[in-house]
């Protein structure tokens, strides 16, 4: 890994005509698939009371297979990168991008109709463990194709600003599956929600997908005409001709998958379950502090297009090392302190967020872009972005609750040592 850290990559490669109208079909698409993906995520509770039984020892025992499921998810995103990255580097992105809108919607939908343990016993959470098998899929295939085009979409000195768009669509998804499932929790009472208010956000994720889908219909193909007449890129060759860079893209990763997912997913139910935090109001925290996070994006962007990718990278992950313990262990039963340390991990994680999409497209060439960051990407997130909802309360379950934020911290700070030794992509061309 310090041989590719230390060497510049070969760049280059044309923008496309109408980047604006590239970056609405991206971020809009990108949203819709990525509701579905969180939704699940903010009703985790309510889920697990429905499709688990209950254990006899702990009340922990539902909301752990919930978020195993969860993690099963995240199992499927190699996969869903590695074909959908060939799909994009064989068919064209834009075609890859129709297809993990589509399957997505499916997934979602499944979802919604999972029937209930009381109903139909086992059979319950198979139904959920697949429905979160073709979700992993498609949002694994999402990354990689959006992920290459946005970046190809970008004119020259604009690259971090058009990647940064990758998370202010991806929080916008969030921020209204975070809202809905507030405005559900706020007007339902604990009966409706446990036997059909957490249903709803999966159907209108369903109805949303098909939206998302006709908008892509209009995007133009970033692929150039050099890449569609040459010899189409094999499955693996991505990772099999490149691997210093896909063991690059695992070191980029590791801290900021973390770090995302605790502070944007699993900090909800943390504070519920570790601090004493009311359901509603933990809600309504990750509501408000995603959105200050959704508009910081852009800036951070364009400070790295100005100053480089590594700073900004250097200040996340230094940030995190030291900070990550502290801000955790700051919890209390309070609403304020709750959304003072979201909002506090959402600046450092900028650092992170608003630029990974442009990292990871400067480190492959064109011919196998979309699946050579797919797949080590999304194997790298399911490993520790993943499992962080199951790796947290199964360290409270232990009695370890503390381990939790010294876990954040140390995979964070291995990640700063990768950004030290990275070399500046920011000012070259795109690799053809």
């Amino acid at each position: 890994m310090v041989a590719i850290m230390t060497e510049m990559p070969r760049l280059d490669a044309p923008p496309t005509e109408r980047p604006v109208r590239q970056l609405l079909a991206a971020s809009v698409g990108n949203a819709v698939e990525w509701y579905d993906w969180y939704a699940y995520t903010f009703l985790a509770t309510y889920i697990a009371g429905a499709v688990f039984p209950k254990g006899a020892d702990s009340s922990l025992v539902p909301l752990l297979s919930t978020f195993a499921v969860f993690a099963v998810g995240f199992f499927m995103r190699p996969v869903g990168g590695l074909l959908m990255g060939a799909i994009a580097d064989r068919h064209g992105r834009r075609s890859a991008l129709t297809v993990t809108i589509l399957l997505m919607g499916g997934s979602s939908l499944l979802v919604g109709l999972t029937p209930t343990y009381a109903a139909v016993g086992v059979l319950s959470p198979v139904v959920l463990v697949l429905a979160r098998l073709l979700q992993g899929l498609s949002v694994g295939g999402e990354f990689a194709a959006s992920t290459t085009f946005l970046v190809e979409s970008a004119r020259p000195g604009r690259r971090g600003l058009f990647s940064s768009f990758q998370y202010v669509s991806t929080t916008a998804g969030q921020l209204v599956a975070s809202g809905i499932a507030t405005l559900l929790v706020d007007t339902l009472d604990e009966g409706r929600m446990d036997s059909w208010g957490w249903r709803v956000p999966f159907a209108l994720g369903a109805v949303l997908s098909l939206v998302g889908f006709w908008i892509r219909q209009g995007a133009q193909e970033t692929r150039s005409e050099e890449q569609r007449r040459a010899p189409r890129p094999g499955l693996l060759e991505g990772v099999r001709r490149h691997p210093r860079e896909s063991l690059l893209i695992c070191g980029i990763t590791m801290g900021g998958t973390i770090a995302y997912y605790t502070w944007t997913s699993y900090l909800p139910t943390y504070a519920e379950i570790d601090a004493g935090v009311d359901k509603s109001d933990a809600l309504l925290a990750g509501t408000i502090s995603l959105a200050f996070f959704g508009m910081l994006q852009p800036l951070g962007g364009l400070l790295s297009d100005r100053f480089g990718r590594r700073p900004l990278l250097l200040f996340f992950g230094l940030g995190f090392a030291l900070l990550s313990v502290p801000l955790l262990h700051a919890l209390r039963d309070s609403f304020v302190v709750l959304l003072l340390v979201q909002c506090a991990g959402m600046v450092l994680l900028t650092g992170f967020t608003s630029i990974s999409a442009a990292v990871n497209a400067e480190v492959f060439p064109a011919r196998v872009r979309a699946a050579g960051i797919g797949f080590p990407y999304s194997l790298t997130v399911a490993l520790f972005g993943g499992t962080a909802p199951y790796v947290g309360t199964l360290f409270k379950e232990l009695g370890h609750a503390g381990v939790f934020p010294w876990y954040v911290a140390a995979l964070c700070l291995g990640s700063s040592l990768v950004y030290l030794r990275l070399p500046e992509t920011a000012h070259g061309e795109l690799r053809r």
